[in-house]
């Protein structure tokens, strides 16, 4: 039986992390803040700002940082959306080479506003940085675009490197989790990148600790490998703040591990499995021309795997 934790209670040594702090964090954050540009490692208050960016790396966020939606988990304002901004795209690729990053990762509000959801600036966003740094690889973390199909195509036709989209956690609890989302519609995405460029990768993950069961969590991914999603990541919901959805428990390092197993054996090509997991975290690790498969190749230290950063939107 799942019992209720009180916010109040210690975190377990493996889910503590880094405070942010250092030369390189203090530097990217000028740079940001110099560019005009957002972070979801600030934006979604990740608790691995510091580590990541001392690291020098940064999950970007475009078409601003204002939510059209309002999920339970997620410390993303939400409200009215900002204006597009077109020039944003030159900023992220000025960001991507002043950093020297050889693997980017962007990602983006929800932007139920515009028709394409955003897909547009996606597209530009990758073309920007192909433009400025020849061979840098680009992951895109994509909202689910309300299923449109014709944005999804929109966003494959740039040629990003890994297509990501969050399913975020099982099916039955979507109506407090994700609300105004749907797990098939989430499926449904992501197997049509898939059919668009199927050989592009496509990548998707999940939150624990929300009521979920294991069988729920297994069940959600073979779906998603029956979608023909080829990397998986899972991680420990944390509290942002009392406003938001309670955690439920706290999953340990070995249930992780036991999860990281299972999708080894339903065929994911890598799963990143542990509590301080976050989608994007060694995101060039997962690409084409690191894949493995290997399951002993990433277990490592879950209490070091700090997350690049990301908001995990619908």
């Amino acid at each position: 039986m799942l019992v209720s934790i009180s916010p109040k209670l210690e975190r377990p040594k493996w889910l503590r992390a880094p405070a942010p702090v250092g030369e390189n964090y203090r530097e990217l954050k000028g740079l940001i803040e110099r560019l005009r540009l957002h972070t979801v490692c600030e934006s979604a208050a990740c608790p691995n700002v510091g580590e990541c960016w001392n690291q020098r790396t940064a999950t970007f966020m475009i078409l601003g940082n204002v939510c059209t939606r309002r999920c339970g988990f997620c410390a993303v304002q939400k409200g009215a959306p900002l204006p597009v901004d077109y020039d944003e795209p030159a900023r992220v690729a000025e960001a991507v080479a002043a950093m020297g990053l050889k693997f980017a990762v962007i990602t983006s509000v929800n932007r139920d506003d515009r028709k394409d959801g955003g897909a547009e600036l996606f597209a530009m966003v990758i073309r920007a940085i192909r433009e400025r740094i020849p061979g840098c690889g680009v992951e895109v973390l994509i909202p689910d675009f309300q299923g449109s199909h014709a944005a999804v195509e929109t966003v494959m036709e740039a040629r990003p490197d890994v297509l990501n989209h969050n399913t975020e956690t099982v099916p039955r609890l979507y109506r407090q989790v994700r609300l105004g989302a749907r797990f098939e519609r989430s499926l449904d995405v992501l197997a049509h990148a898939r059919q668009v460029s199927p050989g592009t990768p496509t990548k998707s993950g999940m939150m624990l600790g929300l009521g979920e069961t294991p069988a729920e969590v297994l069940a959600a991914m073979r779906d998603l490998r029956a979608s023909k999603v080829d990397i998986l990541t899972l991680g420990q919901y944390l509290r942002p703040s009392p406003k938001h959805l309670p955690i439920v428990r706290y999953v340990p390092p070995a249930e992780f591990d036991e999860f990281r197993r299972a999708g080894y054996e339903m065929g994911f090509g890598h799963v990143e499995s542990g509590p301080l997991v976050r989608s994007s975290y060694h995101a060039s690790d997962h690409a084409p021309h690191h894949a493995t498969d290997n399951p002993t190749h990433h277990a490592t230290d879950h209490a070091t795997h700090a997350a690049v950063g990301e908001p995990r939107l619908c």
